[in-house]
């Protein structure tokens, strides 16, 4: 394990974030997104702001996967292309709507051979191909994070890196496992999370740690044994898609900017079950304000925070949906889904509707210290986790037959407005994404790439 203290190395802080990049084109200007911080709004242009583009693995900080544009309610394929390899990690937007994705290829960005991961950057209008970083191998495992600035953040074997849009390297800071949680805190700083939980507060600009590192699982106790092996940087990442015991942390974190709350899944060594854990950075550290132990068969999907910051929703392999109170981790309610929930819950306003690839399409209605079941789609079976937008429309994929399908529906009763086909798609995806025009992009695991436009009227 890394140590645990705010001054590592700044020679290896600043070392290249990648073994090789190829960049195509140059960046047009970029929107800035408004974001609130802890001490009131930030001066730096990297906030939530107006939320346009999909800059976090569920949209925002709290793990929404809601988008205030308006979705259309008519799309039309735009185009698709392979990215090279497949996909376990969503597809980030930014306020432009350039498309990043990571994956796993069998050469390098130059067509060299070379096994390992990679992260792409696609142009939203045409599909081309923008830029090309090399990861290590666990690299498709990790989620992405975007500023206002369009500067990408994203985890690696042994590192958390930062690259521009047009893939340059900016920093990278060594860590112990692999980064698949990224947010942005309250005062700009970026928020990583490590499978093997260590938990770290990053300068966006520089790399640098501003807080003690923090271990989710404990400090490793080096005198008492002397001989104790660091385990391999990508150890027990595949359990990470389901919540397995492997995994420790197997989920994005969702975070209150306002407060620096932020909320983990964790699942210790020898436990029976998976908790839900709250920390809190302020004061120049992290620590722990409660753990909830309750998430049978491990955690199976990543919190979500309601707008008011009072309710985190999580779901676990027993197929439940669990409304937490985030002032002191005690359940509100259960609601049992019929179907264990995968990767994420979207939240509009306390109507939640969980993803999955087992389950159904089905809405959950927040009645406060109670839930109902709001509607229910059982002929719409799931592959991959649902959307919502302003206008009261939602998006998800749906099996019809033997084709994929994105499938708009209105979310006041579930009802399907329009459906689409995705050409040749097969299996599952890793997620959804709202464009800041309205636009949908579709990736698959196998490692296609699908773009809708809204079509005129």
């Amino acid at each position: 394990m890394h140590p645990s203290t705010a001054t590592r190395s700044r020679t290896a802080l600043r070392r290249p974030a990648f073994r090789a990049a190829v960049h195509l084109g140059v960046l047009g200007s970029v929107g800035v997104l408004a974001l609130s911080g802890c001490g009131g709004t930030t001066f730096d242009n990297i906030s939530v702001g107006p939320g346009k583009g999909w800059p976090s693995a569920f949209h925002d900080g709290r793990n929404s996967a809601t988008s205030p544009v308006t979705g259309s309610r008519h799309l039309a394929l735009s185009w698709t292309r392979p990215i090279g390899g497949p996909t376990a990690a969503a597809t980030v937007l930014d306020q432009d709507g350039q498309i990043f994705v990571t994956t796993d290829i069998d050469t390098s960005c130059v067509g060299v051979p070379n096994p390992g991961g990679a992260i792409f950057s696609f142009q939203m209008p045409t599909g081309r191909k923008r830029s090309c970083d090399e990861l290590g191998p666990d690299g498709i495992y990790a989620d992405a994070a975007i500023d206002g600035m369009s500067n990408v953040y994203v985890g690696d074997d042994g590192g958390a890196y930062s690259l521009t849009a047009n893939g340059q390297p900016r920093w990278r800071t060594p860590v112990a496992g692999v980064p698949i949680s990224v947010q942005f805190t309250g005062d700009s700083h970026v928020l990583t999370v490590t499978q093997s939980g260590q938990v770290d507060v990053l300068n966006r600009q520089t790399g640098d740690r501003m807080v003690p590192t923090y271990q989710l699982l404990g400090q490793p106790d080096f005198l008492a044994h002397p001989n104790l092996p660091r385990p391999p940087d990508g150890d027990g990442l595949p359990d990470c898609a389901t919540g397995g015991p492997q995994c420790p942390v197997a989920n994005v974190s969702a975070i209150e900017a306002s407060t620096g709350r932020f909320y983990v899944t964790v699942w210790h060594p020898g436990s029976p079950t998976a908790s839900l854990v709250a920390l809190r950075y302020a004061d120049k550290q992290i620590h722990q304000e409660w753990r909830a132990d309750m998430l049978i068969g491990g955690s199976a999907t990543s919190p979500t925070l309601s707008p008011d910051g009072k309710t985190v929703y999580v779901g676990d392999n027993s197929g439940r949906l669990i409304a937490v109170d985030t002032s002191n981790g005690h359940t509100k309610w259960v609601q049992p889904l019929g179907f264990s929930p995968e990767g994420g819950i979207s939240d509009d306003d306390g109507l939640l509707i969980p993803g999955g690839d087992d389950g159904h399409l089905m809405a959950v209605r927040d009645r406060g210290d109670s839930a109902e079941i709001a509607w229910e789609r059982k002929d719409l079976a799931l592959r991959g986790r649902p959307v919502q937008t302003a206008g009261n429309t939602g998006y998800v994929v749906s099996p019809m037959g033997d084709v994929l399908k994105l499938v708009t529906f209105d979310t006041t009763g579930g009802n399907t407005v329009a459906s689409a086909t995705l050409p040749g798609a097969q299996g599952t995806t890793t997620g959804t994404a709202i464009g800041p025009k309205g636009g949908v992009v579709v990736t698959t695991r196998v490692g296609e790439i699908y773009v809708f436009k809204p079509e005129a009227q």
